[in-house]
């Protein structure tokens, strides 16, 4: 693997940015309550690119990537390898990359290949872990982009021109049953459609979208789409959300405005997460989602007419989707946050990064970073879910990224409020770094509560509706019940981890397999269904008193 290399003259203007943020921070910062836990590393300085997009693939590499229309990047493709770009502003021939491979376990990166404008742009992993990626802008809004993760350093990305029936810019992907993918919204497209595309008709019209569009500044972009447990597809526009038969086109259910009618989705932005599904076996599975942060309604128009930046939203939404009549639960969080991320954690925990207190999505519209992460407890009683983390030192403001790493760390990088890349003379500079956040969980004082798995090994397949039995060593005490879950790795982008889900599986038997209370063995039962979990490769943790072990790579099926 190679690392990021850049010119001298590049690495002073990363030199004069880090001071400029430094100094930012005691000027723009929002206060924030006492920090609680949790630690930050700098993982990498220059990747080359702004990591606009990341997608973790199951052989632990990261797949990140920006827009190819903004100018050469910091990091250069292969030898002899340019691109003609006739679309791009700054220069025609490119021989840069605006894609990376982020190695895990290696801490390097290899620049990649796209061809076409991926901006704002969105995807899924298929179940056999190939990542297909749609749409973009100008070249880009049409095509589809696969990437097949490979042991050596060869693979790259392969392009299907015309992949999509339509345009699709600022749209949500979401796994199917099935394997395919749903395909949802976009800029000026009040419908869906599916890769690989369907028998006519390839689109299918979904009032909604346009029904949830605000004139001037839409807030319906990105939708946050979540496969239910009984097979429909619960979306988040705005302010409101439906759940949709998307195999009749037809609501089954419309969900109350949330509380306030304040919108949340693009360019309000704020996040949303499909909450831990438990008890699997029951009858009637239970099913939440949350949505916290955002700016105000009119926020946009304040901001880029009036360059005047209004406080973002503090508060949480919270519904049980599955109740018979659902209604919307309103908390408040520690701090403001717009264009937040929020990441599942393995032990169930929920981690708000990311953002600013003011302002809004797009070009130089967010101010005031939040660089204290929150941490969400959704077991715990309303008014004592959230815990504020160990702040960054970096502003990671509009296109930042954050996803959950097999060791349960979480990869944070990204933050390019420019229409270019631009490191002087702004208030937050193009952000080329990545770092990573380790949850309390990760302190040297709990390794001796950390389970780690000994079988079945890494890449295992499973099928639905059996049992498993998972063995683990523990240095020091183990509380039953254990909990294992597992985790489908989220496409991350514009303050939305498309796919992103947790299951925590029942536990069947639990046994100490030694005299030294050392070994155990967990017998699980797997998701009787692909309503409850797409088929696909996953990441498996066993979970000792909220500290999870590693996670190994199994793929259901």
């Amino acid at each position: 693997m190679t690392r990021a290399t850049s010119s001298r003259p590049c690495l002073y203007l990363l030199f004069i940015s880090s001071t400029l943020q430094l100094l930012l921070l005691f000027c723009h910062v929002a206060p924030a309550a006492a920090a609680a836990g949790g630690s930050w590393q700098l993982l990498q300085l220059n990747v080359g690119i702004s990591a606009m997009h990341m997608q973790l693939l199951h052989n632990d590499r990261v797949i990140t990537f920006d827009r190819t229309d903004f100018g050469p990047s910091n990091i250069s493709l292969p030898s002899g390898k340019c691109r003609n770009n006739q679309n791009d502003r700054v220069s025609k021939l490119d021989c840069t990359a605006h894609s990376v491979e982020y190695d895990v376990l290696g801490n390097g990166i290899r620049p990649l290949t796209v061809q076409s404008n991926t901006w704002c742009s969105s995807g899924s992993v298929t179940p056999d872990g190939t990542l297909v990626q749609t749409g973009g802008d100008l070249d880009g809004e049409r095509r589809a982009r696969l990437f097949f993760p490979c042991k050596t350093n060869k693979c790259d990305w392969s392009e299907i021109d015309n992949g999509l029936a339509l345009r699709r810019w600022y749209a949500s992907n979401h796994i199917l049953p099935d394997g395919r993918q749903i395909i949802v919204g976009g800029r000026g497209q009040f419908n869906f459609e599916f890769y690989p595309k369907t028998k006519d008709p390839n689109v299918y019209n979904l009032p909604f979208l346009a029904q949830t569009n605000d004139r001037g500044s839409e807030n319906n972009l990105y939708p946050y789409v979540f496969l239910n447990v009984d097979g429909n597809i619960f979306i988040f526009a705005n302010n409101r959300a439906i759940l949709l038969d998307y195999t009749k086109n037809i609501i089954v259910k419309t969900y109350p405005t949330i509380p306030g009618g304040d919108p949340r989705s693009y360019p309000s932005t704020g996040s949303a997460v499909f909450l831990p599904l438990k008890n699997l076996e029951a009858a009637n599975v239970e099913a939440e989602v949350l949505v916290c942060g955002g700016a105000p309604r009119g926020a946009y128009e304040q901001a880029w007419r009036r360059n005047n930046f209004v406080k973002a939203l503090n508060t949480c939404a919270r519904i049980k989707i599955t109740d018979p009549n659902p209604n919307w639960v309103m908390e408040t969080m520690p701090q403001a946050r717009v264009m937040g991320d929020m990441t599942l954690l393995p032990n169930g925990n929920v981690l708000l990064v990311n953002g600013g207190a003011s302002g809004t999505a797009a070009w130089e519209l967010g101010r005031e970073p939040v660089l204290a992460p929150d941490l969400y407890l959704p077991e715990n009683p309303v008014g004592s879910r959230f815990e504020t983390q160990n702040p960054s030192t970096i502003p990671r403001m509009y296109h930042s990224t954050a996803v959950l790493l097999r060791d349960g760390r979480v990869l944070v990088g990204g933050s390019n409020p420019h229409a270019f890349y631009n490191f002087t003379g702004v208030l937050f500079p193009t952000e080329l770094s990545l770092e990573s956040f380790s949850p309390s969980y990760l302190n040297q004082e709990m390794s001796g509560l950390r389970p780690k798995i000994t079988s079945p090994k890494s890449q295992f397949k499973m099928k639905y509706n059996t049992k498993v039995k998972l063995r683990f060593s523990v240095q020091s005490e183990v509380e039953n019940p254990m909990k294992v879950t597992m985790v489908f790795p989220s496409f991350t982008t514009h303050s939305f981890s498309m796919n992103q889900r947790l299951l925590v599986l029942d536990n069947v038997k639990f046994t100490r397999k030694s005299k030294a209370k050392t070994v155990y063995e967990v017998e699980v039962k797997t998701p009787r269904s692909a309503n409850l979990a797409p088929p696909g490769y996953y990441m498996m943790f066993v979970v000792n008193q909220d500290v999870p072990s590693e996670g190994i790579w199994v793929r259901l099926q």
